[in-house]
């Protein structure tokens, strides 16, 4: 592996990828106008047509009717994984607000779930849930560093607060449902000790030593930089505060405790070695569904997860890093009462930086999907943007969706080749975009 190989990468917020390109259009071959589907693709867009549910809009607000499908084939299902396959969309994100909303108004879920860090998951619930501030600002303190530092996350923020304030009796909530990541802040520490120390002052102490060395944690990737002995050390000390307050038993306690030992663990990842690479990424994926099924078993509140496609889907383009992503671990817990929507597009600009985590954030912009992508069938639909079940289909679009293919898939960088993907294997919904722009950047 070349250093360029392990370059730092949001798509699991710190993944070894390839080296992210410059101007990726320009790698990419656009399909020309005489391109013609063969007789076997133009058969299998003609099953994906009568089974297609065209989609209205992505923007929030106005009618609905055209998810109520899509709210059929969601069920009784306690999580919902929505995929997006950029980090820097603005059609994903706003589709992401509009859903919930569908979800919220017409099917009883009250939890949306980010892929962005535990503690800024626990300062946005506070303030949806009455706290001071506003949601604009809010938004630009807790997302700060990561992808959803968007104007699209302040909205959907500034929505759910003022659902809050209409109705009461049905709050909605906000769950960060990953690690400290791009940083943890002291706070998470201070509510480990509050709660442990009014029943158990001495286990406080002890906990105190133990945490001292480590807070605040705020800038994971900065400390990656910091010599791995010492990093191994650090991760010791969490594991042995987790193992301390496990044993007092507290479980909002014992929850907060054992995100700090899993983000100090994750952080344990030496570049030199790819297995430790791959190892702290699964490890990832394992908390991010832990912390997902605790906040359900505890709350029972019905969830609709926002994630990347890899970690919201039953496979990744990057099995070497996610051989058993998020999704797929919630589905073996929660079996059919989890349901896994991707997406894709075809065409358009999205956010993507080649300097990993805290690098600038640009457009890049890719041309119609070539021949033989999932994206090239999929634009074929004679809907302009759609959703379509992946179960149940005849046989030669199952066939097809079985078939591994390139496709677009992009976190904090992108890169070509493209990845393949068996859709069908990934995912039980796929929405299909036409086109898509650039996220929104937020601006105070």
């Amino acid at each position: 592996m070349t250093a360029s190989d392990r370059r730092i990468s949001r798509r699991g917020v710190l993944a070894a990828t390839t080296a992210a390109l410059a101007v990726p259009a320009l790698r990419i071959p656009a399909a020309s106008a005489a391109d013609r589907t063969d007789r076997q693709e133009m058969l299998v867009v003609e099953q994906l047509e009568s089974v297609a549910h065209p989609l209205r809009s992505t923007a929030p607000g106005g009618r609905s009717t055209d998810l109520a499908a899509l709210g059929d084939l969601i069920g009784d299902s306690l999580v919902v994984g929505l995929g997006e396959a950029t980090h820097g969309s603005h059609e994903f994100f706003a589709l992401k607000h509009r859903v919930f909303r569908y979800l919220v108004e017409e099917r009883g879920f009250t939890t949306f779930a980010l892929e962005a860090s535990w503690t800024a998951g626990l300062e946005i619930d506070e303030f949806l849930q009455g706290g001071e501030g506003d949601a604009r600002r809010v938004a630009d303190r807790t997302l700060a560093g990561s992808p959803w530092h968007r104007e699209e996350f302040a909205d959907l923020i500034a929505w759910m607060r003022d659902h809050n304030r209409r109705h009461p009796g049905r709050p909605v909530h906000f769950l960060g449902d990953d690690l400290g990541l791009p940083g943890l802040g002291d706070r998470v520490f201070r509510r480990v000790l509050d709660l442990v120390r009014p029943g158990h002052p001495e286990e406080a102490a002890r906990l105190t030593d133990l945490y001292a060395p480590l807070r605040p944690l705020d800038d994971a990737v900065g400390y990656l930089g910091r010599p791995l002995a010492e990093r191994l050390a650090n991760a010791e000390l969490a594991r042995k505060a987790f193992e301390s307050v496990s044993s007092v038993g507290e479980p909002w306690a014992v929850q907060h405790a054992r995100v700090i030992a899993d983000t100090f663990a994750f952080l344990t990842m030496d570049f030199g070695d790819p297995a430790t690479v791959a190892a702290a990424e699964q490890l990832r994926d394992r908390a991010m569904a832990h912390n997902v099924l605790w906040w359900q078993r505890r709350t029972g509140h019905r969830i609709l997860l926002s994630a990347h496609n890899g970690h919201a889907g039953y496979a990744s383009t990057m099995p070497e890093l996610y051989p058993f992503p998020q999704g797929a671990q919630l589905r073996q817990a929660l079996g059919s009462r989890y349901t896994a929507i991707g997406t894709t597009f075809d065409r358009g600009a999205f956010l993507t930086t080649a300097d990993g985590p805290g690098g600038a954030w640009r457009p890049v912009c890719v041309p119609p999907a070539a021949p033989g992508s999932v994206e090239h069938t999929l634009d074929q639909v004679r809907h302009r943007d759609y959703y379509v079940p992946l179960r149940g289909l005849p046989g030669a679009a199952r066939g097809w969706l079985a078939t591994p293919r390139p496709t677009y898939d992009a976190g904090t960088t992108f890169t070509t080749p493209l990845r393949e993907l068996a859709v069908g294997a990934a995912y039980d919904v796929l929405v299909h975009l036409h086109e898509v722009t650039a996220a929104r950047e937020l601006t105070l």
